[in-house]
C-alpha cells in the first residue's frame, strides 16, 4: 500500500518547524521514520504535512550539561550506543540500546523518535522514566521540560502539544563512585517490542551499603513505570531484600491483557525481570562481571 497524499516542508530552524506545526494540526514531525514511515505506508498515519527536522542543528548531538547529558531529539540510536559520555555516564540507556530494533533501524532512528512515539513496550522510553529523565521540546512560547514520569499519558500518547517539538532528552547523572545497572526484556524475537521488560540502576558506598536504587517496567501498561524500592536504600543488598524489595514494589501491579500475553503472564514475568534486572545491577556494582540477558 502507498501513503495517502501529504505535503513535505523541510523547516530551516526550531523556531520554524513549530511554528509549522503550530499552523496545521495534522502536520506531523519526522526524523529517522523507523516506526512513521511504516505506519504512512499501511495509512495508520495520514498527516497532512510532514515536517521533516532531521538536519536542524539545534536538535542533534550529545553533551554535558550542569550534572545531566542532555540528548538531542534527533541523535541516532546508533550514535548514542557508541558515545563514551552515554556509556560513562548513562550506563543504564547503553545497556538497553542493543535492545532496541536492529542494527539497520538503530542506524536511521532516532532517540527522540522513540521518546515521541511513546510505545509502552519501548526501552529508551522505560530508561528515561526509570532514571528520572526531563523530556524538553521547544514551542512558540518557549522551551518546556517535563518529568519523564509524566511525559507519557498512555501507548503513543504524550505531552506533546500542537505547536511543540521534542528537542531533547535530559538524563540524569548518578555521581556514585560505584554503580550498576541492569536490563532484562522477553520478547517473542530478538528486537521485537517487549512482552515484559525492566531496567534498574543501583549505587552504593565503600561498605557495599545501596546509597541508592531505581527500578522501572515496561511492556505491562499502557506507559512505562517507575517502581518505589526505596526500602534498599541504606540496607546491604543480597538475594532476599532484592527478591522482597520487588516483592514490594509489584504487590498492586496492574498488567493488560492482549494478543501477546495474559496479565496474569506478565505479573509473573515482571517480578523474574525485576529481580534479575535489580541483581544484575547490584554484581556490577560491586564490579562482577556479568554476562547475557533474557531475551
Amino acid at each position: 500500500m502507498k501513503p495517502a497524499p501529504f505535503d513535505y516542508v523541510r523547516p530551516g530552524t526550531l523556531a520554524e518547524a513549530c511554528e509549522l506545526l503550530a499552523a496545521d494540526e495534522d502536520a506531523r514531525v519526522i526524523a529517522g521514520g523507523q516506526t512513521l514511515v511504516p505506519m504512512l505506508a499501511m495509512r495508520l498515519a495520514r498527516p497532512a504535512r510532514l515536517i521533516d527536522v532531521l538536519r536542524l542543528p539545534e536538535l542533534s548531538g550529545i553533551r554535558e550539561d550542569n550534572g545531566a547529558i542532555v540528548v538531542g531529539a534527533t541523535t541516532r540510536q546508533a550514535n548514542a550506543l557508541d558515545n563514551p559520555l552515554i556509556r560513562a555516564s548513562v550506563p543504564l540507556l547503553a545497556l538497553a540500546l542493543p535492545w532496541v530494533g536492529h542494527p539497520p533501524t538503530r542506524n536511521r532512528g532516532t532517540i527522540g523518535g522513540s521518546v515521541a512515539n511513546a510505545d509502552p513496550s519501548a526501552e529508551i522510553p522505560l530508561v528515561a522514566v526509570t532514571l528520572g529523565a526531563e523530556i524538553e521540546a521547544a514551542s512558540p512560547d518557549g522551551p518546556i521540560s517535563t518529568p519523564a514520569d509524566d511525559f507519557f499519558l498512555g501507548a503513543m500518547l504524550t505531552t506533546i502539544g500542537v505547536g511543540e517539538c521534542l528537542s531533547a532528552i535530559r538524563f540524569p547523572v548518578w555521581t556514585h563512585k560505584r554503580i550498576g545497572v541492569g536490563f532484562h526484556e522477553i520478547s517473542a524475537r530478538r528486537s521485537d517490542f517487549a512482552f515484559v521488560s525492566a531496567a534498574a540502576q543501583i549505587a552504593l558506598d565503600d561498605d557495599g551499603r545501596c546509597l541508592d536504587a531505581a527500578l522501572g517496567l515496561g511492556g505491562v501498561g499502557d506507559r512505562p513505570i517507575k517502581l518505589d524500592v526505596a526500602a534498599l536504600i541504606g540496607g546491604r543488598l543480597d538475594a532476599k531484600s532484592l527478591t522482597d524489595a520487588v516483592a514490594a514494589a509489584t504487590t498492586d501491579l496492574e498488567a493488560t491483557d492482549d494478543l501477546h500475553a495474559s496479565a496474569a503472564y506478565r505479573r509473573r514475568v515482571a517480578v523474574t525481570l525485576c529481580t534479575r534486572a535489580l541483581q544484575d545491577a547490584c554484581d556490577r556494582a560491586n564490579g562482577a562481571e556479568v554476562r547475557g540477558a533474557a531475551r
